[in-house]
């Protein structure tokens, strides 16, 4: 490939937002709910005569998010109808916003944010196969169903600036992460769920690659992609797709369009010609009032009042704790074992040892966590003892792996517990000597193989001294021993 090829990225992300009640009624706003047209009223079905209220929990949601990426807040702001005729819009128009969004501006990760507005979600088409219906037309076999609750949810869109990337690589990972980071400052600011394995977050990206870093090329659109697997797998084979097509001299056949994922063949298909702003017929929604923000809203008090976000938090914890990046994205992807580790390094203080901690639960409790079912947090200072005994060599590793599966379970004094079953390390050289005779004796091979300079060798040996004394004395000193004796 002689041409350089210069990748350009935009994102459009929605994310259902949590209230009691849907967007513009008081129907129950519940994703979780299976029954089908259980949560819908006059208003979000459209019947003749019913007019829509806004919920003022979502419209403060947004201005959220606007201020958590540090976007510009509207005074005005306005709801629109945007026209277009699908089985799951059941006014024939959906409830959006175009020329005045709540929010515009702001950055995230490597993106430049255009704009973040509110709108009303769809219903849910469904689709089952191999069934028969009985609607006077025969069998069918395959019919389509469309389920209403979800329509009139309230429902978030944030728009990103177009990003160019220098490979198609740095673009579908930089346009992963940012939709991951989005995903982390909602659950920040509780105003999402978020979960794309359940719809409540969805990213379409706008894909596009040219020869001219400062010059865009035709724009696809690949949708309502659920996963962060399948937006980084998406963007990728979309501008493999694009650069084949340009390496061949068709790139006639790159097309303004609406693409899909088709996540069991891992490719994207045409669905349709891409649609503009014009033929939405957009207009003001007439049944609304118009929205005065600053007046409703004490911008500066819900400023004041967000939680701290992901970014802070990281900066935080590597000043304060000076703890690996790896271990830092543990925590900020888990508040609860965030706000116990650093219940832990409160009562530590000690840095070294709150480093030496940190490994410990990223590592040895998460591993711990996964394979037993029952396994809980111990109190920090059962937690912060145990690493005290290690930092002051009273005992090994090893021993501290396994005092902490017994804390997962039954929380009590790792002293006590390394006491009662003998494992502390013994500074007894006299008695180590014999363990170790004991070993050597017991394995000449080994014995052999590390006289004749098999390093390895002599870990064994070290090893099973841990073993038959069930790790209650140091490594480091019992290999220096055995280095004497084996002279």
């Amino acid at each position: 490939m002689d041409k350089k090829y210069y990748p350009t990225i935009g994102l459009e992300v929605h994310a259902e937002l949590k209230t009691l009640t849907k967007m513009f009624c008081v129907c129950k706003n519940d994703p979780d709910e299976e029954r089908p047209n259980t949560n819908i009223c006059p208003v979000c079905m459209a019947h003749p005569g019913a007019l829509p209220v806004a919920n003022k929990q979502a419209i403060e949601n947004v201005i959220k998010v606007g201020l958590a990426i540090g976007g510009n807040i509207a005074d005005f702001s306005e709801f629109d109808r945007k026209n277009y005729f699908y089985p799951d819009i059941p006014k024939g128009y959906q409830i959006s916003q175009y020329k005045y969004p709540i929010v515009s501006g702001g950055h995230l990760v490597d993106f430049d944010i255009t704009r973040v507005h509110l709108e009303e979600d769809t219903a849910n088409n469904k689709h089952p196969e191999g069934k028969s219906t009985s609607y006077g037309a025969g069998d069918l076999g395959r019919y389509s169903l469309v389920d209403f609750n979800r329509a009139g949810m309230p429902l978030m869109e944030l728009v990103t600036e177009s990003t160019t990337f220098q490979k198609a690589d740095e673009a579908a990972l930089g346009a992963t992460k940012f939709a991951k980071e989005f995903q982390l400052l909602l659950w920040y600011l509780g105003v999402s769920e978020a979960n794309m394995e359940k719809g409540e977050m969805r990213v379409e990206a706008n894909i596009s690659i040219s020869t001219d870093s400062k010059k865009l090329g035709t724009k696809v659109e690949v949708k309502n992609l659920n996963s962060f697997r399948s937006v980084e797998r998406a963007i990728k084979y979309e501008l493999d797709r694009m650069t084949e097509l340009l390496e061949s001299g068709k790139e006639s056949e790159i097309v303004q369009e609406t693409r899909g994922w088709d996540e069991n063949k891992q490719k994207t298909f045409s669905q349709r010609k891409k649609e503009g702003s014009a033929d939405y017929r957009y207009f003001p929604e007439p049944d609304l009032p118009k929205l005065k923000l600053h007046e409703a809203f004490d911008l500066e008090k819900m400023k004041k009042e967000l939680p701290e976000l992901p970014v802070a938090k990281r900066s935080r914890y590597k000043k304060d704790f000076r703890i690996k990046d790896e271990d830092i994205e543990v925590y900020i992807n888990d508040p609860t074992l965030s706000a116990w580790f650093e219940k832990v390094a409160k009562v530590l203080k000690d840095k070294d040892k709150i480093k030496i901690a940190s490994n410990y639960i990223t590592t040895d409790y998460i591993g711990i966590k996964k394979s037993e079912k029952n396994a809980k947090l111990p109190s920090e200072n059962n937690f912060s003892e145990l690493i005290n005994l290690v930092g002051e060599n009273k005992i090994s590793s090893r021993v501290a792996k396994d005092i902490l599966a017994t804390l997962v379970t039954k929380d009590e004094s790792p002293l006590k517990i390394a006491t009662e079953q003998n494992l502390l390390q013994s500074n007894d050289t006299r008695a180590l000597k014999q363990i170790a005779q004991k070993i050597i004796d017991a394995n000449p091979k080994v014995v052999a193989d590390y006289k004749r300079g098999k390093e390895q060798a002599l870990m064994s040996l070290v090893g099973q001294i841990m073993k038959e004394t069930k790790g209650s004395v140091n490594p480091v000193v019992t290999k220096q021993i055995l280095i004497e004796m084996l002279k």
